[in-house]
């Protein structure tokens, strides 16, 4: 097995933390092309789908990847923008906003730096990129805040096949979830209560988290406990009334059973009941995406007012929010703990070392 090399390895290179904020992925382009090829990549990670693989690659090669990029590509092209994808516009500037962060605390010793678990934006060209500025120690942090198999678990899978390809592999940590990180839930509190600031607020608040299969749960997922625990500790914090709110699951796919209740199928209830306007927050989404944007703010506002409903608002990601890189400072902060930077005399080291025979 060939190994990645680091070309720009330098004796007198001074080594150095890495910070790896990673996110799902998006096409490259709003195309039926790209989002096969997207689609293809996503859907067959064995983590995504649980399926029997040859059961499933019959499906998803004989109908979805000749049905689905073209349903996808329409909705993605409704929230693409001129700098690209949403969730890759955000994630890229979650990255610089804590770059800097930290380099105000810890100068050059610490970098941050972004990638996706599918699509160009890979981990291995994020990987290489740290390692060849002198990451010997890499934070890595997920942009999940509620562990799931499907994604945390999948962007470590990600990782471990990169670096059983690294001749030199660096110290690792990897944050596997914050969902009931204090800071977490202060700052999406804040948003919320923003927007209420603004807007006022409604008959009723939905927390709505991208869903997955009832299996996985069974399985042995803590995916959905997660998910109501953020929703138990928001509602606390916020001093919510127990009528007032809601916990539902959106972006189901096949059809099997998935977590209930379905944030449609819920909105469609509560305006039938007379509910006349809802506010929704999808705390389960560090970035605003797809799922967010389109299937949220478009698709399930049109599903609420043409059921009845008056009066449909999102409150969006926390995105770049200050309190939101703030936050992710102190969880980096926090899984840092004990890796000290050491004092570092490059010129001496690379003048021992090449007395010893090493070339540079």
């Amino acid at each position: 097995m060939a190994f990645y090399n680091t070309e720009k390895f330098d004796h007198s290179q001074s080594p150095r933390i890495g910070v790896l904020l990673l996110n799902l992925g998006s096409p490259s382009t709003p195309t039926k092309p790209d989002l096969r090829t997207y689609l293809r990549e996503f859907l067959s990670d064995p983590r995504v789908v649980e399926v029997p693989r040859a059961i499933w690659m019959l499906v998803l090669h004989g109908i979805i990847l000749n049905v689905r990029p073209a349903r996808s590509a329409e909705a993605y092209s409704k929230v693409w923008t001129r700098q690209g994808a949403p969730l890759v516009v955000h994630t890229r500037n979650q990255s610089a906003a804590l770059g800097r962060l930290l380099k105000q605390q810890y100068g050059d010793h610490v970098i941050c730096t972004w990638a996706m678990r599918y699509g160009e934006r890979n981990v291995h060209r994020a990987v290489q990129s740290l390692s060849e500025q002198g990451v010997r120690r890499l934070l890595v942090l997920p942009m999940f805040p509620q562990y799931s198999g499907a994604t945390a678990a999948s962007a470590f899978d990600a990782l471990a096949a990169d670096l059983t390809r690294r001749r030199w592999v660096p110290e690792l940590r990897f944050i596997t979830h914050y969902h009931d990180y204090e800071p977490y839930i202060d700052a999406l509190a804040g948003k919320i209560e923003a927007h209420w600031a603004r807007q006022g607020r409604s008959d009723k608040l939905l927390f709505s988290y991208h869903g997955t299969p009832v299996s996985y749960l069974h399985r042995g997922d803590p995916y959905h406990c997660e998910c109501h625990k953020t929703t138990r500790l928001l509602a606390e914090r916020l001093g919510l009334e127990p009528d007032s709110y809601l916990t539902t699951f959106q972006s189901r796919f096949g059809r099997e059973p998935w977590l209930m209740p379905y944030t449609d199928e819920t909105l469609k209830s509560l305006a039938a009941q007379g509910c006349r306007s809802v506010q929704v927050i999808c705390p389960g989404f560090a970035s605003d995406c797809l799922e967010t944007l389109e299937e949220i703010d478009m698709a399930y506002r049109k599903l609420f007012l043409q059921a009845g409903g008056q009066r449909f608002e999102y409150i969006e990601a926390l995105n770049s929010d200050p309190a939101h890189i703030a936050m992710l400072a102190r969880l980096v902060n926090d899984n840092l703990a004990g890796w000290k930077l050491q004092p570092f005399d490059g010129a001496a080291t690379k003048a021992r070392a090449i007395k010893l025979g090493a070339e540079r």
